[in-house]
C-alpha cells in the first residue's frame, strides 16, 4: 500500500463513499449487524451511529467493525469501544430525514440512542482489481504476489 498516512488517507476517502458497516460486540456470540456512520471531517479517531435502546449494540463496549468499499476494492476490519453518546450537540449534528424516519417520535423519541465509536486499530486489504491482478487471474499467476504492500495495520 503506502505509507500510514495514506492508507488512513484512502480508507476515509472509501467510507465517506460508503459508511455502512457490520458491527458486533467482542466477547458475545451476536451476529453483526448493518450500521451506518456519521463521518466528522475533523473527527478521524471516531464516528456515530444512530440506534435505539433496544438494540443488541446499546450496551457499548469492545467492538468490531467490518468494511467493504463501494468498489470492493478496500477491506477493512475496525476494532474499537462504542459508548452511548450524550451529547445533544452531536446528536443534533447529524439528524437528517433519513435518520428521521427510523424514529416516530422524530428527535425526542425516547428509544433515541446515539453510539460513539472510538477508533482503535484496523486491517485494512486492497484488492488487486486493475489489469494486472486481472492478468495474473487470467493466465495462472501468482495472484500472492504483491500482496505485502494491499495489506497492512494501522492506527486509526
Amino acid at each position: 500500500m503506502s505509507t500510514e498516512a495514506e492508507i488512513r488517507e484512502r480508507f476515509w476517502k472509501e467510507l465517506s463513499r460508503s459508511p455502512f458497516l457490520m458491527v458486533t460486540l467482542q466477547g458475545t456470540q451476536d451476529h453483526a449487524m448493518p450500521m451506518t456512520a456519521q463521518l466528522d471531517a475533523n473527527a478521524h479517531r471516531c464516528f456515530w451511529f444512530y440506534s435505539s435502546k433496544g438494540n443488541r449494540l446499546a450496551s457499548g463496549g469492545r467492538a468490531m467493525a467490518q468494511f467493504a468499499a463501494k468498489d470492493h476494492d478496500l477491506f477493512a476490519c475496525i476494532d474499537g469501544i462504542l459508548t452511548p453518546e450524550s451529547d445533544p450537540a452531536i446528536i443534533d449534528r447529524y439528524w437528517s430525514n433519513d435518520v428521521a424516519a427510523w424514529y416516530s417520535g422524530g428527535r425526542d423519541d425516547p428509544d433515541l440512542l446515539m453510539l460513539r465509536f472510538d477508533l482503535g486499530t484496523a486491517e485494512i486489504w486492497r484488492a488487486d482489481s486493475g489489469a494486472g491482478g486481472l492478468f495474473r487471474k487470467l493466465f495462472g499467476g501468482d495472484a500472492r504476489r504483491g500482496m505485502q504492500e494491499k495489506h497492512a495495520e494501522v492506527s486509526l
